[in-house]
């Protein structure tokens, strides 16, 4: 396992981090409990949880875990968290967003749920367009005042939304964030298009969720037959984002190709690739990994030992070019942006 920091924080992490979205909903408890230890005994160290995972039963799993192994066994891992929507059921005025009375609630019963004094990376799930970005990170600030949080992270930010943040930070004087969680994967490069730019120029660390794009990297799909079985698509077809319908396109296909084929030579699984190439791209701190089973854990896991060759990444990156139309984010406006000195001077 290789390591990275947080951003430009002094936080080192895991290139792989265990993410737990399926904990309480997918994956029992015990199965829960051994993808943790074995996440640690494989050199992870950063697990990612919600305060909506299961609606609270994630990071009571986590809790749990935690309250049952000695301190030197979970001394290593870096807990983060996050909050912004509304638990189930709550549809109170104040339930949801971003104000300092939400995020405090919130942040409380996350802490109460895990067991612990403080988490290491809080990140706000999403943009609140109700509530003043500067409450926002007068209450973060408060957070790491008080001890509750160490650092905080962005989710699902868009560029000029993380870019706002960063700088009023910097203008309020308070700690700024260290990450950005965005989608990213083969298969949803946009996000290179102004998201990653503007997380590289501030220093932000990525930590991409849905690297296998849903499961589709993974090779369990087929261009000739619906999903069916124990499958998240099999057992409903029109799943959020990666709907059979949504994303089997011909451009979805041509990935999915080019990913195998790669697999094929190397003599590896195609989520290793996929999750090989996204871990190596610029800015990534550390690509969130979700599975149901230790055996899907396993596999995963064996990504942190594959690195792509130059050819290897420039055929993905052909195969899942999006082909943005020519301006703003296509050749035009590149080359528009673009600048280069001459190579050679001129004297007087």
């Amino acid at each position: 396992m290789e390591y990275r920091t947080l951003g430009r924080s002094g936080c080192a992490v895991s290139s792989l981090c265990l993410g737990t979205m399926t904990f309480g909903v997918e994956t029992d408890e015990p199965g829960a409990h051994q993808q943790l230890d074995r996440f640690l005994e494989a050199g992870g160290n950063l697990v990612d949880t919600a305060d909506v995972y299961g609606d609270g039963r994630s990071e009571e799993i986590i809790g749990r875990w935690f309250a049952s192994r000695p301190d030197d066994v979970t001394e290593p891992v870096v807990l983060a968290t996050k909050g912004r929507f509304p638990r189930a059921g709550d549809d109170s005025p104040n339930g949801a967003g971003l104000s300092a009375r939400h995020l405090t609630r919130a942040l409380d019963a996350s802490l109460r749920r895990l067991g612990r004094d403080a988490v290491d990376l809080y990140q706000v799930h999403a943009y609140d367009p109700l509530t003043p970005l500067e409450e926002t990170l007068r209450t973060l600030d408060q957070f790491i005042r008080a001890g509750k949080i160490r650092y905080w992270g962005l989710s699902n930010f868009t560029g000029w939304q993380l870019t706002k943040a960063v700088h009023l930070a910097r203008a309020m004087n308070v700690p700024g964030p260290v990450t950005l969680q965005p989608q990213y994967s083969l298969l949803a490069r946009e996000t290179e298009w102004e998201i990653v730019p503007a997380a590289t120029d501030a220093g932000l660390g990525l930590l991409p969720w849905s690297p296998l794009g849903g499961g589709w990297l993974s090779g369990k799909y087929r261009r000739d037959q619906r999903p069916a079985g124990a499958t998240r698509l099999g057992e409903d077809t029109e799943r959020g984002m990666e709907a059979y319908d949504r994303r089997g396109t011909d451009r979805t296909w041509h990935v999915i190709d080019a990913v195998q084929e790669i697999a094929e030579e190397c003599g590896v699984s195609m989520a290793e690739v996929a999750l090989a190439w996204v871990t190596a791209r610029p800015a990534v701190s550390s690509t969130i990994l979700g599975a149901r089973t230790v055996k899907q854990l396993e596999a995963n896991l064996r990504a942190a030992r594959l690195h792509l060759t130059p050819a290897e990444t420039a055929a993905l990156d052909a195969a899942s070019d999006p082909r943005p139309a020519d301006y703003p984010y296509g050749e035009l406006g590149v080359q528009q942006r673009a600048r280069t000195l001459p190579a050679t001077g001129h004297r007087h």
